[in-house]
């Protein structure tokens, strides 16, 4: 059984109208490394994924809300579904061209704030430093133009994205998947592993 558009919406950002509200409610699901939620994500949207892979979703690509569940459909589940596996990556090409449909003016300016943190993603998590410039331009602008009372929130997602573009600059790739892709690692990388915060 596939999930549509609405029901991939609220099981990511719930239905609070505050978007800091949102963000503090839903952290524990974006961001914890739990097997149970990797389980109950694989069980209820592994179909979907599938689904659009077979081209059985691209009506989802004529609205702003479906491309945005593509995005979270292609991005953010991966890495729960298959966690520490090459295929947590596998849909990332797939992500981004979502992401860049849904960056569209007359898509983007629909969303709110906290979606289009989460349209960025695809581009943070890119290993072309292109991509990482624009993801960090883009977060910036959501930083400017928040309310006061948002400002905090949202640094801290620009915070983020400073931090995977800086890896990227550095690096040319983020050494922490070196392993699960099995790609050797350089000495440097070798000694960046060993810092805190080297990893995503």
């Amino acid at each position: 059984m596939t999930e549509d558009i609405l029901t991939i919406r609220q099981f990511w950002f719930g239905d609070h109208p505050d978007d800091t509200v949102v963000a503090r409610q839903q952290s524990g699901l974006w961001w914890s490394k739990k097997p149970a939620v990797d389980r109950q994500i694989r069980e209820r949207f592994e179909s979907t994924l599938l689904a659009a892979g077979n081209k059985q979703l691209s009506n989802w690509e004529t609205t702003a809300q479906g491309v945005l569940a593509l995005v979270i459909l292609h991005d953010q589940f991966p890495r729960n579904m298959y966690r520490g596996t090459p295929r947590s990556f596998a849909f990332d090409a797939q992500a981004r061209r979502f992401c860049r449909l849904g960056l569209q003016p007359d898509f983007y300016r629909t969303l709110r704030p906290i979606e289009r943190s989460f349209l960025h993603l695809p581009l943070t998590h890119s290993e072309l430093l292109a991509d990482q410039e624009q993801a960090v331009a883009l977060d910036a602008a959501l930083v400017d133009q928040v309310p006061a009372s948002h400002k905090e929130c949202f640094a801290g997602y620009l915070s983020s994205a400073v931090r995977h573009r800086d890896i990227i600059a550095r690096f040319g790739r983020f050494p922490h998947r070196n392993r699960i892709l099995q790609r050797p690692s350089t000495p440097e990388e070798q000694l960046f592993l060993q810092q805190p915060g080297s990893s995503f």
